[in-house]
């Protein structure tokens, strides 16, 4: 729904109103919805008799720039506990303001893909979005110190998205948000763990940090102030981040809470297979009950602990991770796995004996019985018809096994080097 031609943008109220008027809903009824009967509202206004109104209200993609008559917001959307503005005009956050100070109930506010680079929130209007716990700022360009006095105003927020806002850094903050839980800050540039560690201040009571694709180099503090950094942190995201050290995971162990890591993409596991990266990403992470979205079951765990330490075998002391010692005194130095090819056989070196003839040969074991009688025949001297041909295994202790349907394959035989083949002449 585009505005038209010449016109800056629509209001708030033109927009609900053609979009939830009887005229398009008739019949809507049914739970979570509004069905209001407006205040008298100023002469030409574009509100009809009745509207139909979600409590989950969705006027994206509609050309807003303003908010309208608070009167009317106010009216009819007293229920209204979610509210989806994305991708409209609004680089005013006076107007944002009146919209959200006049829907008493709104606990979500998507705001994400409006123009708000370079824009100043004034504090007394802050304090119109206090209610609000979760707010979607996603590519605003929004600026930091603007989020810091959300923050600050929002005493019970729990979830902020702040995805692709082009943020390089961010500054402290005296004043904490206790309540804050999860923090969505993906495709951004924080590429420095100095930056990141505020997130700890700032947000104590964190418990999930997506920090996708910001290509952070290294994680930097010690194991003596990460337990303090992000003491309830559960899960964290690090896609496509630009570690490139076994130290920075090994340094996610120092988290007291961490439960959940996701880390595809990175530097360091680009050299190593799939199932390499998983093993050792496991036995380094001993806390970790999920890996990049997937159960670690006790089973793998104890697989992956001891593929860690075969792996390490053959390196030198000096270069031996810390994990691998505490998984040695657990179960010991391990042997190296015995390589077995579990491939069939393709060929055999086997004895051919007819009569005071004994020949050397080379024999093929996926042909048929039929397919090594005609090899034979050059060898034995017999046709395909006069001859009988018996099996000899070396290491068993029966008999001779007769070959006698000539479409059996020779590897069914189980064919080894050394045993022999018995031809014996067809008698007339």
């Amino acid at each position: 729904m585009e505005p038209p031609g010449g016109m800056e943008g629509r209001t708030f109220v033109e927009v609900m109103s053609e979009k939830y008027s009887p005229e398009n809903f008739p019949c809507r009824r049914g739970p979570g919805m509004g069905v209001v009967v407006p205040t008298v509202g100023p002469q030409g206004s574009p509100m009809k008799d009745r509207l139909n109104l979600p409590s989950v209200l969705v006027l994206n993609s509609c050309g807003i720039s303003r908010a309208g008559d608070q009167a009317e917001i106010a009216a009819f959307c007293a229920h209204v506990i979610e509210l989806d503005l994305s991708h409209n005009k609004l680089q005013d956050w006076h107007e944002i303001s009146k919209i959200v100070s006049s829907i008493p109930n709104l606990e979500f506010l998507n705001l994400s893909s409006n123009p708000l680079a370079g824009t100043t929130l004034e504090p007394r209007r802050a304090e119109a979005f206090s209610r609000v716990r979760r707010l979607v700022l996603n590519n605003t360009q929004v600026s930091w110190d603007t989020v810091l006095l959300l923050a600050r105003e929002i005493p019970e927020l729990e979830e902020l998205f702040l995805c692709h806002n082009e943020y390089t850094s961010v500054s402290a903050s005296s004043v904490a948000c206790p309540t804050l839980r999860l923090l969505h800050i993906t495709d951004n540039s924080l590429k420095d763990w100095a930056e990141v560690r505020k997130f700890g201040s700032i947000f104590p009571s964190l418990h999930t940090l997506v920090m996708a694709n910001n290509n952070l180099a290294s994680i930097q503090d010690s194991k003596d102030i990460l337990p303090r950094l992000f003491p309830n942190l559960r899960s964290m995201n690090l896609h496509n981040s630009g570690l490139n050290r076994w130290d920075d995971i090994e340094k996610l162990n120092f988290f007291p809470k961490l439960e959940e890591v996701r880390l595809q993409g990175i530097p360091l596991l680009q050299t190593y297979t799939n199932a390499e990266r998983r093993s050792l990403m496991i036995a380094q992470l001993p806390s970790i009950s999920l890996l990049n979205g997937s159960v670690v079951t006790d089973s793998e765990r104890e697989d992956a602990e001891r593929f860690f330490i075969r792996y390490y075998l053959d390196y030198p002391e000096e270069e031996l991770p810390y994990r691998y010692h505490s998984l040695v005194t657990k179960y010991g130095k391990l042997e190296p796995l015995a390589e077995i090819d579990l491939r069939p056989r393709c060929r055999a070196q086997v004895e051919v004996h007819c009569e005071e003839k004994v020949e050397q040969l080379n024999i093929r074991l996926d042909q048929t019985v039929a397919e090594l009688k005609k090899q034979l025949t050059t060898v034995v001297q017999l046709s395909t018809n006069s001859m009988r041909l018996y099996y000899i295994d070396k290491c068993s202790a029966f008999g001779p096994e007769e070959m006698r349907y000539n479409t059996r394959a020779l590897h069914s035989y189980s064919i080894q080097d050394g045993d022999e083949i018995l031809v014996v002449p067809k008698t007339k």
